[in-house]
């Protein structure tokens, strides 16, 4: 079984109740969990709707957030980005000019550079994408488009045809790399710029 804490060291603080569930499901079930999440959120939170903005948290303009979406303390969220899908940016994560994300969870002190995709996916804290990286979260090409990864050398099924990856605290993206669905990264991995990563074939 993947231990989405062995590759996130904060998860466990921040989703105390969904320790054994597995990232695919975790990112499948957002919008619902975040959902819920909206109703106990301290004061210092201004909530709209479906989408809940931390008062320390600064967004420029042209920014669209379709809720549900949680910004937490220290937040950025630069000109043109787009979040829909569900979206949890933990403290002090960076989302450059022009990126999109959709269905995921960012975690504690991570940055997007500019016009990144990140699509159904679970990163860590202290990551960093490069401009032009990408987490892709479903296979286009494929008749088959299930979802596979691997762990320690075994292929395992998701269950899903929605899933990018997951992405362990310390990684570093390079430049226009692009990971595919299904990517596991362990903590301080290193994408080389303009890299493929497909685990699974």
């Amino acid at each position: 079984m993947l231990s989405v804490s062995h590759y996130l060291q904060n998860f466990a603080a921040l989703f105390p109740s969904h320790v054994n569930v597995d990232p695919w499901t975790f990112c499948a079930n957002i919008q619902s969990l975040l959902t819920e999440r909206l109703k106990s959120l301290p004061s210092d939170y201004v909530v709209k709707g479906h989408v809940a903005i931390h008062k320390n948290a600064r967004i420029e303009e042209h920014v669209v957030l379709k809720g549900p979406a949680i910004i937490s303390d220290g937040c950025f969220i630069g000109a043109h980005a787009y979040l829909r899908g569900g979206v949890f940016l933990g403290e002090k994560v960076s989302v450059g000019p022009g990126c999109e994300i959709k269905s995921s969870y960012i975690l504690p002190g991570s940055a997007l550079a500019h016009f990144n995709f990140v699509g159904d996916s679970l990163l860590g804290s202290g990551v960093n994408m490069e401009a032009g990286s990408i987490i892709c979260n479903h296979f286009n090409e494929r008749a088959d488009k299930a979802i596979h990864v691997m762990v320690d050398g075994q292929k395992l099924a998701t269950g899903v045809t929605k899933f990018g990856a997951l992405v362990g605290d310390n990684v570093k993206i390079g430049a226009n790399a692009v990971l595919s669905p299904g990517t596991i990264l362990a903590p301080a991995s290193v994408v080389k710029r303009l890299e493929l990563v497909e685990q699974v074939q």
